[in-house]
């Protein structure tokens, strides 16, 4: 099963009530602690979000390079310039939508040292809800899968309208070589319609989680809360099926948890591993174990100062 691999989006939450501090990560920390190379002693992937905030930095990323093991992989998400216009013009206060070549050579060369390194598992190009499947978004991101050619590729796709038409979604995708990302979440009237068996050509099978909290997915107190939720064992199980066939057809399955409150990402995740019958590596917090009773028997347990 070293073709699939399980992580979670993101490894940094160092505050709200949904922080992994005491949870994941020890509250009081030794020094050079580093979250990261801890991480990485669990996982042997990861899908990094700053990079949606802003263009990837390439002395950032030979620091990713250099603090985890050599099999370790990143799947990276696209700055959202290409993906969130909206967002990006309210941010930057820019006067309109100026996208060129010149951000994608940019994006590119922030990412070099893990895509030359092959630590890059895959670029995420992840689509907001208002993200509508027309003539005009179809010939957009049918350039986007151009601009961005030789690396492996996965486009979320969170519109109703795609799944519709599904059939001439997938031969987009397909033709571009990239995989449809399957997600999990609450559904609604406008949401993508999917199964969470990957198909598709491409030889990358991807799959989000972003947790079942429908009640608080568009009225929070804060974003945190909308990732408020916690996998049960039998919510996850017929996930590996799917995921053993994919990677029985020979292709690289990369599993992502973003349910990350209170680290319920990575325990998530840690369940999954041992359900596909995966080592799962690394010392867990007893604290962490206590809260998650599902990790008792499936992880190593340390007593961390708290």
């Amino acid at each position: 099963m070293d073709a699939v691999r399980i992580g979670t989006s993101g490894w940094n939450y160092p505050s709200g009530r949904g922080t992994w501090n005491g949870v994941f990560y020890p509250a009081r920390r030794p020094r050079g602690f580093d979250e990261l190379a801890y991480y990485a002693e669990h996982f042997d992937t990861v899908e990094v979000n700053s990079t949606f905030y802003r263009m990837p930095d390439a002395a950032q990323a030979r620091s990713w390079h250099r603090r985890t093991p050599a099999p370790f992989l990143f799947a990276v998400k696209l700055f959202q310039k290409f993906t969130h216009p909206d967002l990006y013009l309210a941010k930057t206060g820019a006067a309109d939508w100026d996208l060129s070549r010149g951000d994608v050579d940019r994006f590119r060369t922030g990412i070099a040292p893990l895509a030359d390194a092959g630590k890059l598992a895959a670029l995420l190009v992840q689509f907001p809800p208002s993200f509508h499947a027309t003539d005009e978004t179809r010939e957009y991101l049918a350039w986007l899968l151009e601009a961005f050619g030789g690396y492996p590729t996965a486009v979320e796709l969170r519109h109703r309208s795609w799944s519709d038409a599904g059939a001439a979604t997938s031969a987009l995708l397909d033709e571009g070589g990239a995989a449809w990302v399957l997600i999990d979440e609450p559904k609604f009237e406008s949401s993508v319609r999917q199964s969470l068996d990957p198909a598709g050509r491409a030889p990358l099978a991807y799959l989000r989680l972003h947790g079942r909290n429908a009640a608080r997915w568009w009225e929070h107190d804060a974003a945190e809360d909308r990732y408020d939720y916690l996998y049960s064992p039998a919510e996850l199980a017929p996930l590996a099926e799917p995921a053993r066939r994919a990677s029985a057809a020979g292709r690289r399955v990369l599993i992502y948890f973003n349910n990350h409150f209170s680290a319920k990402a990575a325990a998530n995740a840690a369940v999954l591993k041992h359900d596909l019958g995966q080592v799962v590596p690394g010392a867990y917090p007893a604290a962490m174990v206590d809260r998650y009773p599902d990790l008792a028997g499936i992880v190593t347990t340390s007593r961390l100062p708290l």
